[in-house]
């Protein structure tokens, strides 16, 4: 596709003395996962500069966090989520399980080449140092790319099945077998899930959320809550983690910019997610975005979920 006006712009924005933020703003926070590697190329193409290199030098803070994640692309922001939230002390919890959980198959399998490609490490073997063991066994399965299709059929025997397995794995002992339901719950589809969820409720009176935070906690816990939630209502799970990045006393920035541009990088996705946050939250999401974010960092965010700057 042809970038070349796009690539004009952002050069004019950023050359001479002084940055148009705004127009950065409003040029790359619109474009779309497979124009994003067109325009890097019609830059160098056009003006023989690299358009990573230029942004990073002409901005700084959260705006430059956000422009770049953009300019990384889906994949590319993936797999620098992953890194960053592996190297160093502790792990950034909230971006593995942002980055790898209820992703198909064909994601995972992608995520894990270029993860190799980019660093010229394993995934599987990074995670692996990261976690404690049976937090690992979870994303050893996770990443095994092993889940049901969503075209996969919703069995109903298949799905009682499933049921009485996950209670007799949890409420129907003493203990929790752990690895059973951690095996049930990545290897199933979010529309199995999705039955599995509704058919606990109805069999014993209690969600599987409730018997998930019961019987795990930590961040195993919060991975199959994760998972759940993914599967019961995909578009209620992006407008509460838009919502969980911003809650509280401070916003999680960093997260808040991870979702904001992983959510916008589909305008289906983005349009159902902007719905759910204002039937829950009762709500704007660029109102809430707007509250608690400021300058140049607040227009990206909103030219991201389609909001031009102002």
């Amino acid at each position: 596709m042809d970038m070349s006006g796009a690539a004009d712009e952002l050069r004019k924005a950023m050359k001479g003395l002084g940055t148009d933020e705004k127009a950065l703003a409003r040029v790359l926070g619109s474009l779309g996962p497979l124009e994003i590697n067109s325009v890097k190329a019609a830059f160098q193409g056009r003006h023989h500069r690299d358009l990573v290199k230029d942004v990073h030098g002409e901005t700084s803070g959260y705006f430059r966090d956000g422009l770049e994640a953009i300019l990384r692309g889906p994949l590319d922001q993936d797999c620098h989520e992953l890194y960053e939230s592996i190297k160093g002390v502790g792990t950034k919890e909230s971006a593995m399980n942002d980055v790898l959980l209820g992703r198909s198959n064909a994601d995972l399998n992608a995520i894990k080449q270029h993860y190799h490609q980019k660093y010229h490490r394993s995934l599987e073997s990074d995670v692996k140092g990261d976690l404690s063991m049976k937090t690992e066994r979870l994303f050893d399965m996770v990443m095994s790319a092993r889940r049901n299709e969503e075209s996969a059929p919703v069995i109903p025997q298949e799905i009682d099945g499933d049921v009485q397995a996950i209670y007799h794995a949890t409420e129907g002992r003493s203990g929790t077998d752990q690895v059973m339901v951690c095996s049930i719950l990545t290897s199933r589809s979010n529309g199995q899930i999705r039955a599995l969820a509704q058919q606990y409720h109805q069999r014993y009176h209690r969600s599987l959320e409730d018997v998930i935070k019961k019987e795990f906690s930590g961040h195993m816990q919060d991975a199959l809550l994760y998972i759940v939630h993914i599967g019961e209502d995909p578009a209620k799970h992006d407008a509460d983690l838009l919502e969980d990045a911003m809650r509280g006393l401070g916003t999680n920035d960093k997260a808040l910019i991870r979702r904001v541009v992983m959510v916008h990088w589909s305008p289906e996705r983005l349009n159902q997610a902007k719905a759910a946050f204002r039937h829950f939250y009762k709500k704007e999401l660029l109102d809430r975005i707007r509250s608690e974010t400021r300058g140049d960092y607040e227009r990206l965010m909103l030219a991201c979920i389609g909001v031009p700057p102002r």
